[in-house]
């Protein structure tokens, strides 16, 4: 007959069987958490927690899109730790967005692996505040974002905290893959930020399929004590745009964009194929033909020359803000000059703007080498167009002493082209077709006070366009302003002086007014 010490072992023998077969059964029986209130207590799992952790183990890489204080985190710990008893040499890498945020699942680790039971642990050969390995060769270590350690050592599973807000996150996953490819695993967790960034494209492939993850969505009404009444206060205590990142899993409302993502949702539903590609690179995209009765305007951001940004330009028709023809590649910047010609002359002679910074004037010498008449200039004492200064000095002025081919972008005009950008896309005034930029706009939000691409990111169609848009507001306006002077005056002049034309010039080719107080050559005005 067995005895008491026995039916023990068996006991446990059973339990740790049970344990190693299953992350719930483990963490819903031995695992304790610290509660900021009630300090230690067991982590009695939810439904949706108890769903997630299986998906986890089932699955080799998860992204898991979230709500706020859904407690993920601290069962991606747990799930991190079962893998390190149940395994041996199993290599577990946190990265977050500080290495503070990192040690802090480190950190629900080791509290967790503390309160098991004796016969569940095993040796501990080292412990610190960013690391802890067993005796069976299992580890978890925790680094930031700015660390190179996930290209340094073999994983077995890489856990990447806040992912959406991690600035250099495609680097790092790409670093990694060379130390999953032994049979590695990855979770990747956050709450949406914006659209566009790594984070949101890997969670669109893995929604159609295309890269492997599998997909846990949780939003915050999976939790069993949530109810519509908190998700209110919720909005009271972050906004708007605060409650749809933190609380809805909304990628297209939680960003920080120029534009608002919910109207580039519905430019980008709008958005067409070209119906001509040219170019060796097939850069050259064409929505329609020029039609000779209509005014365009092209605008060129040209590429610094370095393999990160790309020379763009987009054509423009003025009179309904309708982008009709656009271009993004990597010409070298005289080549890119000489094709500016060529288009901005297929479009009508259209008004030339190129953005004249650094490599910009590599661009604009073919311009001036052809005598192309239809290019932006912008005069040196002003660095940008202001209404009084230009009807002053006119604005089709013939000596450019002042001026300065191109368009000048400055700390003084590059927030009055971002404030025409948001301006124009609020009001759903310009007609947009391509989706490259659409895509761009995506991405390019406020960080550190400044409208630029996210990191990883280009804003160069983006910059052309709010540059198309300022000139349309400034330049092209006044130009209009000036021709509706002209045309004033000179119907007044008629109206006042009783200026009569006659229907051929005189003896000295000049053209002769009759007024009421007798002939008048005026030939000067030719």
């Amino acid at each position: 007959m067995a005895g008491p010490q026995t039916n023990l072992k068996q006991v446990i023998q059973q339990q740790y069987l049970k344990c190693a077969a299953d992350p719930v059964f483990f963490m819903r029986q031995y695992c304790y958490i610290q509660h900021p209130k009630r300090g230690k207590i067991k982590f009695n799992l939810y439904p949706f927690q108890e769903d997630s952790l299986t998906e986890l183990r089932d699955n080799r890489y998860n992204i898991i899109l979230k709500s706020r204080q859904l407690g993920i985190s601290t069962l991606t710990a747990g799930f991190a730790l079962w893998s390190m008893l149940f395994n041996e040499d199993y290599n577990v890498l946190v990265i977050a967005t500080t290495q503070e945020v990192a040690k802090n699942l480190v950190n629900k680790v080791q509290v967790m692996n503390e309160m098991l039971p004796s016969w569940l642990k095993t040796e501990i050969t080292s412990n610190n505040k960013l690391s802890l390995k067993f005796k069976n060769g299992s580890q978890i270590k925790a680094i930031s974002s700015a660390s190179t350690g996930a290209r340094s050592e073999a994983l077995s599973l890489l856990i990447v905290d806040e992912a959406a807000f991690i600035r250099n996150i495609e680097e790092i996953w790409i670093a990694s893959q060379a130390t999953l490819s032994t049979g590695g695993g990855a979770i990747v967790l956050s709450t949406p930020n914006g659209m566009g960034n790594w984070f949101h494209q890997t969670w669109m492939g893995a929604e159609s399929g295309d890269n492997g993850f599998h997909t846990i969505k949780l939003n915050w009404n999976v939790h069993p004590e949530r109810d519509q009444n908190w998700r209110d206060d919720q909005t009271k205590l972050l906004g708007e745009k605060g409650a749809a990142q933190e609380c809805d899993c909304d990628f297209i409302g939680s960003g920080h964009t120029i534009v608002e993502g919910n109207l580039l949702a519905e430019y980008e539903a709008l958005c067409e194929e070209p119906i001509e590609k040219r170019g060796y690179d097939n850069g050259y995209w064409i929505w329609e033909y020029p039609d000779y009765s209509r005014d365009y305007i092209v605008v060129a951001d040209v590429a610094r020359g370095d393999s990160a940004d790309w020379s763009t330009f987009h054509v423009i028709d003025i009179q309904d803000v309708r982008q009709v023809a656009e271009y993004k590649g990597k010409l070298p910047p005289n080549d890119f000059g000489n094709m500016l010609v060529t288009v901005a002359t297929e479009w009508n002679n259209a008004l030339l703007a190129i953005e004249n910074a650094n490599i910009g004037w590599a661009a604009i010498q073919p311009a001036l080498d052809r005598g192309y008449q239809n290019l932006h200039y912008t005069y040196k004492d002003d660095g940008y167009v202001d209404a009084d200064v230009q009807l002053r000095k006119g604005y089709d002025m013939k000596d450019k002493s002042q001026m300065v081919p191109g368009v000048t972008t400055s700390t003084r005009t590059r927030p009055l082209m971002i404030s025409a950008l948001e301006m124009y896309m609020r009001e759903k005034t310009p007609i947009i077709r391509s989706k490259r930029l659409i895509q761009e706009m995506f991405v390019f939000i406020w960080l550190n006070g400044k409208a630029q691409a996210q990191v990883g990111y280009n804003d160069d169609l983006v910059m052309a366009f709010a540059i198309s848009l300022w000139l349309r507001d400034t330049a092209l306006k006044l130009r209009q302003q000036g021709i509706a002077l002209n045309k004033s005056a000179m119907s007044q002049f008629r109206k006042t002086d009783n200026i009569i034309y006659t229907s051929s010039p005189n003896q000295n080719n000049s053209w002769t007014w009759e007024t009421g107080g007798g002939n008048e050559n005026l030939g000067w005005l030719l």
